[in-house]
């Protein structure tokens, strides 16, 4: 094994660990939605984007499509899993509208993934050719899950708040792509390093925004409390300072 081959495996380790912080960063979120009941306001529309994302990705590290390409597969087989755990927990405990609409989504994925991989692996004969057929998919997948970062950061620029844009998760984003664009880089793979290279310039631009809000998130945080406390004293004196009472 070459320098380069221990670098690029090392590199795609940390990718791993990295990725699998972010796959399972909704964990508090779901075991929520179990405890009530309910999965209340929340979409299944990320979840199934990761999961098809991960599909596909798990198909090009396959050696017969892009060998030498182990560490792809183990990352997104795992999320695979992980987002499927996401998406059955949404069938369980959404009204009959939503799941349905949840389930045909997943159904609809299934039957993609499938077809790809069929005509990938009996119509095209080469890893070169199939290597570029799926990562050109992976690539159009990966830009459209960007769609989700650019709405937050034009949610933090339109309220100048970052409250919405938790700082771990778009430091563990950085991380991840910077991990899995060197991965790429040591033996160029251009379908790895275009994604990962705009994921890791959406993750600095991220953190752009929440060194340039921070403050302001604070004072406005502050002023909420501010007026919170003003409200509840407005209240104790127009009752003459006691809690209101059942009128018989």
């Amino acid at each position: 094994m070459t320098t380069a081959d221990i670098a690029r495996t090392v590199v795609g380790i940390l990718g791993n660990i990295i990725s699998g912080f972010l796959f399972l960063s909704p964990v508090p979120t779901f075991i929520g939605i179990c405890k009530k009941g309910s999965v209340e306001q929340f979409s299944a529309a990320p979840y199934l984007a990761t999961l098809v994302n991960c599909m596909v990705w798990t198909l090009y590290g396959l050696p017969m499509v892009h060998p030498n390409s182990l560490l792809v597969v183990t990352i997104n087989g795992s999320g695979c899993i992980i987002e499927i755990i996401y998406v059955t927990i949404f069938l369980i405990y959404s009204p009959r509208g939503k799941r349905l609409k949840v389930f045909l989504w997943l159904l609809l994925e299934l039957i993609f993934i499938s077809a790809l991989t069929l005509v990938t692996l009996t119509l095209v004969h080469t890893t070169k050719k199939r290597s570029a057929i799926v990562g050109t998919t992976c690539i159009i997948f990966n830009i459209m899950m960007y769609a989700s970062p650019l709405t937050i950061m034009k949610l933090v620029i339109t309220t100048k708040s970052i409250e919405y844009m938790p700082f771990f998760i778009s430091l563990a984003s950085l991380g991840n792509g910077v991990a899995w664009t060197t991965y790429a880089l040591i033996r160029f793979d251009p379908f790895i390093t275009i994604p990962n290279g705009l994921g890791t310039l959406f993750a600095v631009a991220q953190l752009i925004l929440y060194a340039t809000y921070y403050k302001s998130t604070k004072r406005q945080i502050a002023a909420r409390k501010a007026n919170q406390q003003v409200d509840l004293t407005q209240v104790g004196v127009g009752n003459g300072g006691q809690g209101s009472k059942p009128n018989y």
